[in-house]
């Protein structure tokens, strides 16, 4: 490690976000925590570490004490069973939500004698909030995740979060719930809606990916599903803020949550289809649309679980007045991209290689 730069402790370093996130840590020492390597050309000091195991507490503590940290940007987390091959729900627990407490363990035992970490990043989840709500929701809303297992480890994650965040002494908290992810190598379920890739592992899959095909979006009657609204924030959006964080002073308060979405208005589902060119299917009711997913992810045509149906029928829209006031004249320098905007470039074919698919965001 780079003794003359500050050390930046990144968990699941080598997924999504954290792959977007590394270019933009000019300035500090990166040590990357992940159960694989980042397929990056940055410099970093990688260790591996599965942080659904009880060691990984003591095995982060001494890295942090060696390294003298002065931030942890907790990004592991597991999205997408299938793609992860971590189907059994336990242990997807272990590694979400176990994983999350052993890493804040670990800041408050460094934390003990003096302080060294400075600053805690996690990002939550719109989905901690739930499927459905009226009118735009604020960080002081319930969290009422249900059904989908990653909407309720999110929910989980964010309350212990909330709860630990006394014992790290002097350090500032920052719970991140950004709306849905966007970005050209941007791989999520409420983007794969759209895009009707067929990425689920069976034969008949794989034949429809070489031949092209997409699986059509199912949406139930009534109009009012048309006009639910969706929003959608940039990936690099995400990493930028996060860089903003960690060069920011810390904050008087110990707990920061801020609501993060793209700039502009939301977009109803009818536009989301219009946009993607997505075969759209109407099915007699939500009952039939979960049916018809639940038939894709056992037949293996789709990864998307069928737990997920209430989130894809359902509205949450943010209220992000916290988030501009928290970024005052420099909110436009770092969420640069609008919801359409972010979600437009989500719909452009991939060329770069694809990205790491790590345990992580």
């Amino acid at each position: 490690m780079d003794s003359e730069r500050p050390t930046v402790a990144v968990t699941g370093v080598s997924g999504h976000l954290g792959l977007h996130l590394l270019p933009k840590l000019g300035g500090f020492s990166v040590l990357g925590i992940d159960v694989q390597p980042p397929q990056t050309d940055r410099a970093l000091r990688f260790v591996r570490m599965d942080l659904g195991r009880e060691e990984s507490c003591r095995e982060l503590y001494h890295l942090l004490r060696e390294t003298h940290a002065v931030a942890v940007i907790h990004l592991a987390f597991v999205l997408d069973q299938v793609r992860m091959g971590v189907l059994d729900l336990d242990r997807m627990w272990q590694i979400n939500v176990a994983g999350t407490a052993r890493v804040m363990e670990a800041i408050t035992e460094v934390n003990r004698d003096q302080v060294t970490v400075e600053k805690f990043i996690f990002p939550s989840s719109v989905a901690a909030y739930g499927p459905s709500h009226v009118g735009p929701v604020t960080e002081d809303s319930p969290l009422a995740a249900h059904t989908y297992p990653y909407g309720v480890h999110k929910k989980q994650c964010d309350e212990v979060v909330q709860q630990r965040a006394p014992s790290l002494r002097a350090c500032s908290v920052y719970i991140l719930r950004p709306h849905i992810y966007a970005g050209r190598d941007v791989d999520n379920y409420l983007l794969g809606i759209f895009r009707g890739t067929p990425n689920g592992k069976s034969k008949r899959a794989r034949k429809m990916r070489t031949r092209g095909e997409r699986l059509p979006c199912l949406l139930p009657w009534g109009q009012h599903y048309l006009e639910n609204r969706l929003q959608y924030v940039h990936i690099d959006d995400v990493a930028r803020l996060i860089s903003y964080i960690l060069r920011r002073e810390p904050e008087a308060r110990r707990v920061t949550i801020l609501n993060v979405a793209g700039r502009g208005e939301p977009l109803t589902l009818a536009r989301c289809v219009e946009m993607s060119n997505s075969k759209l299917i109407r099915v007699p009711g939500r009952w039939a649309s979960r049916l018809l997913l639940t038939y894709a992810w056992k037949r293996g045509l789709s990864a998307i679980p069928p737990e997920i149906e209430p989130y894809m029928n359902g509205e949450c829209i943010m209220n992000t007045d916290r988030l501009r006031a928290f970024l005052g004249h420099d909110y436009d320098e770092v969420i640069r991209y609008t919801v359409e905007d972010a979600f437009a470039e989500s719909l452009e074919p991939v060329t770069a290689p694809a990205l790491s698919r790590s345990a992580a965001t």
